[in-house]
């Protein structure tokens, strides 16, 4: 058995205001729709140049900040998908990950 992922963020203040601002620019551009359904939240974006790239770029910045967020980039009906799930206790971090795209 493996331990828990420990819920926490080990971004500082600045780090975490400049991935926040990624974030919402990226949203602001491409984010089509967002839904949470079962603790599983999706947002859909168009494919634009360079979206992709962009996603994957936050995509790993959050793998090594915040461990325990489960994040994956996959695509659907011509538009890219990203999906947020968390373990237990990490909902709020998901949650507001999520509605930082949110322009």
């Amino acid at each position: 058995m493996t331990d828990p992922k420990p819920i926490a963020c080990t971004l500082g203040a600045g780090d975490l205001r400049q991935r926040l601002e990624e974030v919402a620019a990226l949203g602001a551009e491409s984010l089509i729709g967002y839904e949470s359904r079962d603790g599983v939240r999706t947002l859909r974006f168009r494919r634009a140049k360079g979206t992709r790239s962009r996603l994957e770029q936050i995509v790993a910045a959050e793998a090594r900040c915040c461990p325990f967020l489960d994040l994956e980039i996959g695509e659907r009906d011509g538009e890219l998908l990203l999906t947020i799930a968390t373990s237990e206790g990490g909902e709020p971090t998901a949650e507001a990950l999520a509605l930082a795209f949110a322009p």
